[in-house]
């Protein structure tokens, strides 16, 4: 009796750990994106000091909308707050103010359609809040306190209450991948209006390693399925990206103020137009999981004296049915 226990143990053991080690496709993921310019160790706070995004991505159905070209359609809901700031958290003079204090408090919804191709089309539509409305100074002031930073002053000077509407399109475009299939191109694209963010941008991702296509990969948050049938090509990825962009600024109200504001605030400038940017970053999924870090660097962005910026980037993603 006790041997029949015990070889059913074992089985029932054997069993669960090959469920485990299946490739399961999930159907949708919850995590966070979190950004800030201490995660470089820099000693700065200045800029864009923090932003936090919160994510929920699940897959529909592509089938019922009969496109053979069309591999999967992902719904994504997304809310956070962006937080920018001078030189520093702590003004105790406006002329020491570089760059507005201002705060983007949103919420939005999004639609990714992913092609055969490995090319992807993206439209967003978000609306929240820029001024005292949006909790920045509060939001900065608990950080600030819960961590032991210095103390917050200077957030009299940011930009006036509007309500912000704004909508964007991302096309990404595989230019080619390697025989190997550990390193490949892809050409970026965007344009944002609305009363918030204005502009348009084209770039390229270089990534390297173990790397999934892009119709099934953490790069374009791709990697859950409504299907059954469809498995990872590479059940790990595990790569180095990089991605420089050229960004074409038309209206930046984080800077400039509201866009229908005759009172914009008591300090704005002009945003720089052309802002260069470059993104280093290391990617690796698996399963349930996605962890993302990078670190991006800025030109200038504001017609003042204020200096170019660089901020770390770490996300976490979990998978689930």
């Amino acid at each position: 009796m006790k041997k029949s226990i015990l070889l059913l143990t074992i089985s029932l053991c054997f069993s669960l750990f090959s469920i485990q080690a299946q490739k399961i496709n999930y159907k949708s993921e919850f995590g966070f994106r979190s950004e800030n310019d201490s995660y470089l160790a820099g000693g700065q706070d200045r800029y864009y000091t923090n932003g936090l995004a919160l994510n929920f991505r699940t897959a529909l159905n592509a089938l019922k909308f009969k496109n053979k070209n069309l591999n999967k359609i992902i719904l994504e809901l997304e809310a956070g707050q962006k937080i920018f700031n001078p030189q520093s958290g702590s003004i105790s003079n406006s002329i020491y103010v570089d760059r507005p204090f201002a705060g983007y408090l949103y919420g939005g919804i999004s639609l990714n359609l992913l092609y055969q191709s490995e090319n992807n089309l993206k439209l967003s539509l978000n609306g929240g809040t820029i001024g005292p409305s949006s909790l920045a100074k509060e939001a900065q002031e608990l950080m600030h306190k819960v961590i032991g930073f210095y103390e917050i002053e200077g957030w009299q000077w940011q930009v006036n209450n509007e309500l912000a509407i704004n909508a964007s399109a991302e096309y990404n475009y595989l230019i080619n991948r390697f025989a190997n299939d550990k390193v490949d191109f892809t050409a970026n694209s965007y344009i944002n209006i609305g009363n918030t963010f204005t502009g348009t941008g084209v770039g390229l991702t270089f990534r390297s390693g173990s790397i999934n296509p892009l119709f099934k990969s953490a790069t374009s948050q791709s990697r859950i399925s409504n299907t059954t049938t469809q498995k990872d090509l590479i059940e790990k990825e595990f790569f180095f990206y990089a991605k420089p962009m050229l960004n074409y600024v038309i209206y930046d109200a984080t800077i400039q103020g509201g866009l229908f504001n005759k009172d914009k605030g008591p300090i704005v400038f002009d945003a720089k137009p052309l802002v260069f940017s470059q993104q280093l970053g290391i990617t690796y999924s698996m399963n349930r999981i996605t962890a993302d870090f990078s670190v991006l660097f800025k030109t200038r962005e504001v017609k003042s004296n204020a200096k170019p910026h660089q901020y770390g980037s770490i996300a976490l993603f979990y998978r689930f049915n």
